[in-house]
């Protein structure tokens, strides 16, 4: 005997998911997931903190040229993705969105992985951002300490560079300015 058919998730039931969860359609199925846990937090707000002002302000003596986004809904043809931060080059968009959701592939996702979702993060979610042009992936372990850079070439993602601890680099597509990733964990005495 054959399953049933599978009912493909909807946007309208991505707006049934509580405001304290995050709601994700992969594939055509819902995936809800709790909120992350503090190290995971400061991680996104320490990069946030380190990334924005130069890059998207152009502060500091940063470039500035960029759009960079908190836990961005991202449309790409049926999945609605919601990554850790994402970033837009300011040239490539056209006007303000009239969404609350943007549908052009961003420039730059980084996934901050958690042991409830690194599988997702590092195999599905991957493969949809190379499917849609994503040009740089970030995967940030902040268990680990660790950043994997990832860019995207012919289709593939090739390794860029794996860096850690409290290690300083120019970060691509960021390599502008020298970054200190020592910020960016959560350290409590």
């Amino acid at each position: 005997m054959s399953e049933p058919a599978r009912k493909m998730a909807t946007y309208e039931d991505l707006c049934t998911v509580p405001e304290n969860l995050i709601g994700e359609i992969i594939n055509g199925e819902l995936i809800v997931t709790p909120r992350p846990s503090l190290d995971h937090s400061h991680a996104a707000a320490a990069m946030g903190g380190t990334l924005v002002p130069p890059f998207a302000m152009g502060r500091g003596g940063g470039p500035g040229g960029w759009i960079i986004l908190d836990e961005p809904e991202i449309t790409l043809g049926q999945q609605v993705l919601v990554p850790d931060l994402a970033g837009w080059r300011k040239e490539r968009l056209l006007g303000r969105p009239k969404s609350e959701w943007m549908a052009l592939p961003p420039d730059w996702v980084c996934e901050i992985l958690s042991p409830s979702t690194a599988l997702r993060d590092r195999t599905v979610k991957t493969a949809i951002y190379a499917v849609h042009g994503v040009g740089t992936l970030w995967l940030v372990d902040p268990i680990h300490q660790t950043l994997e850079i990832f860019r995207l070439e012919s289709g593939a993602w090739v390794v860029a560079g794996v860096f850690g601890g409290d290690q300083k680099a120019c970060l691509e597509p960021f390599q502008e300015l020298e970054i200190d990733l020592g910020d960016w964990w959560l350290e409590i005495e």
